[in-house]
């Protein structure tokens, strides 16, 4: 009888794998534990930063990193000129604008961020000036301005040129527990490291792409203490972004849950 149930249960661990079927309770638990203590969560924690509604300085740095990570640059060089600017004194509208393009391409220059820089201060000004006369430089009065998810994505977008779906999507990523408009789609590189763990089904009848809504179901029954859902969807992209992308199976620290 310990056989038999044995047997059966390498057999339904197979096909969870193979992506045939969804991850148990346990499998998927075993999972984002593991993938949670060996790749870091959410980017604004990285950078410092807590996140809160009554944290309108952390929330706007947040934001000017978004814009910075928006950008096809090491995520190492966006932290050193996010340093930099915080260094600067540069952490509001209103400084960034004082301090004008000069000092902005200057601020870019000194954190390495050389190759955009000229575009970037551009933008930034723009952004700035934009944020100052429509919301007071206040992004909270942006939020509660939108109308719903996708109001709140076209004012970000509208703010500059330069905002796209990439930047928005950075942004509201680690504001989903925060804003309650705060509902962009998953990354391709999130998506790309659920399906290599294998954290939904692909089996006939069943969605071949996983959404928010399914990961958020399995964060419920699977949560780890003292984290949030964006700490697991930004540690997905994180292994989608340095391993799942450029197959680098024999280092990647997930490598006995891929699929």
């Amino acid at each position: 009888m310990g056989t038999h149930r044995h047997a059966k249960a390498v057999e339904k661990s197979k096909d969870w794998v193979s992506g045939r079927t969804g991850p148990t309770t346990g499998q998927a638990r075993a999972v984002i534990r593991a993938l949670l203590s060996r790749v870091t969560g959410r980017f604004s924690s990285e950078l410092g930063l807590t996140l809160s509604a009554h944290r309108r300085r952390d929330l706007f740095l947040w934001f000017l990193a978004a814009l910075l990570y928006g950008a096809r640059i090491s995520g190492s060089i966006v932290a050193r000129t996010h340093a930099e600017f915080v260094r600067r004194g540069l952490t509001s509208p209103q400084a960034i604008v004082k301090s004008g393009w000069d000092g902005l391409v200057r601020a870019l220059d000194a954190g390495g961020y050389v190759r955009y820089d000229f575009k970037t201060a551009t933008k930034l000004l723009e952004v700035m000036n934009h944020l100052l006369d429509q919301y007071d430089g206040d992004l909270e009065r942006l939020h509660d301005a939108a109308a719903d998810a996708f109001d709140l994505e076209a004012r970000l977008k509208s703010l500059g040129k330069g905002i796209g779906d990439v930047t928005v999507q950075i942004f509201l990523r680690e504001l989903r527990d925060i804003w309650p408009k705060a509902q962009p789609t998953l990354s391709p590189l999130s998506i790309l490291a659920a399906k290599d763990l294998a954290l939904f089904s692909t089996e006939r009848g069943g969605s071949s792409r996983p959404t928010v809504d399914q990961l958020r179901v399995l964060w419920k029954r699977s949560a780890v203490g003292g984290m949030y859902f964006s700490d697991f969807e930004s540690a997905l992209v994180r292994l989608g972004r340095d391993y799942c992308r450029r197959q680098r199976t024999r280092t990647c620290p997930l490598r006995e849950f891929c699929a």
